[in-house]
């Protein structure tokens, strides 16, 4: 599966939202690899036109969850405040690095407060929140000044090491699947473009904001009329999609997306046998909503790989994210 190198190198840079800025320029230099000119806006995001005068924008976003130094605590551990709904419930317990201001990482764990199981006879009862919970560092600190005396203060990053795995079976394990391989299937569409000498009308556009909800409001090309947003498709007890089909999106909580444009995917999806699911995602929300609420005169569709636990310990599988690229090449 070395065709997937770019995913595993783009999930290895850390970018939850606000720090994004590695990765992006990851995105950055991948495409001027490919002979596109890619520019930065002022919010950060990275676009690309793979043609003339587009009037299709594809978006996926390249930041993820994290979390931020809220406090430091009297015994030496850190408060800590989200980037994104990252789920406590599976982050308790996982490796993360804190970046100081200086650039200096330290290590520790996402933790439980009183967590060991021999002092604490309710462990299992408590409510996972950021007040019953504390980052342990690997260092010797006792408190808040032995903290600081390190360099660490409020307001430096956090960052989940990610569990990258590619498996024999075809499945993809890692965290932050949503979005990074959203932004591997743009990757591909102008990899194969640019290998068969053809241009289109479409600008790829990376934004950097969604996790917080206003990725995808500006930004693009003057000339665009319609966004197609890739991005994870729900997996779950109410829902029809699976790891190895394309999702289409409906409607989610910011209501429906284009009829004719998504009635146009289904029918792609169709003729060109590539599996796909259409679903209903009640809590969700993409850069497709916040573009419409920023009063952006778009069609706007919504598809992407089916991703199991989202935004937990993620996973998905190749049969979906190429079906994703198919549905793309088709439209």
């Amino acid at each position: 599966m070395k065709k997937y190198q770019t995913l595993r190198e783009l999930i290895a840079i850390d970018s939850p939202s606000g720090y994004t800025d590695n990765a992006s320029k990851y995105i950055f230099d991948l495409l001027t690899s490919y002979g596109y000119s890619p520019k930065y806006t002022n919010k950060g995001a990275v676009k690309c036109s793979l043609g003339a005068n587009p009037t299709l924008a594809i978006a996926a976003h390249v930041d993820t969850l994290g979390a931020i130094v809220s406090g430091i605590k009297t015994n030496g551990t850190l408060a800590f405040s989200l980037l994104g709904s990252l789920s406590l419930t599976g982050a308790e317990g996982e490796y993360v690095k804190i970046i100081s201001h200086s650039g200096k990482i330290y290590t520790g764990t996402i933790l439980l407060d009183n967590p060991s199981k021999h002092a604490n006879i309710d462990k299992e009862k408590t409510l996972r929140t950021i007040n019953s919970m504390h980052i342990r560092l690997d260092e010797e600190v006792y408190s808040k000044e032995d903290v600081e005396n390190l360099g660490i203060d409020v307001g430096d990053i956090i960052c989940v090491d990610v569990k990258y795995q590619e498996l024999e079976s075809g499945y993809i394990k890692s965290r932050f699947l949503d979005n990074k391989a959203g932004c591997y299937v743009l990757f591909e569409l102008a990899k194969r473009l640019k290998e068969q000498g053809k241009e289109a009308p479409v600008e790829i556009f990376f934004s950097n904001y969604e996790e917080v909800g206003h990725g995808g409001t500006v930004g693009y090309s003057d000339s665009i009329e319609e966004l197609l947003v890739i991005d994870m498709g729900v997996l779950g007890d109410d829902c029809q999609g699976n790891e190895v089909s394309c999702s289409i999106c409906a409607k989610d909580s910011s209501g429906p997306y284009d009829y004719n444009f998504r009635k146009k995917l289904v029918d792609l999806a169709k003729q060109n046998n590539i599996p796909y699911k259409v679903d209903v995602y009640p809590h969700y929300g993409s850069d497709g909503s916040a573009a419409l609420r920023a009063g952006n005169d778009f069609r706007v569709a919504l598809i992407g790989m089916g991703v199991a636990a989202s935004h937990g310990t993620e996973r998905t599988h190749i049969k979906g994210i190429e079906a994703t690229i198919d549905l793309c090449i088709a439209y």
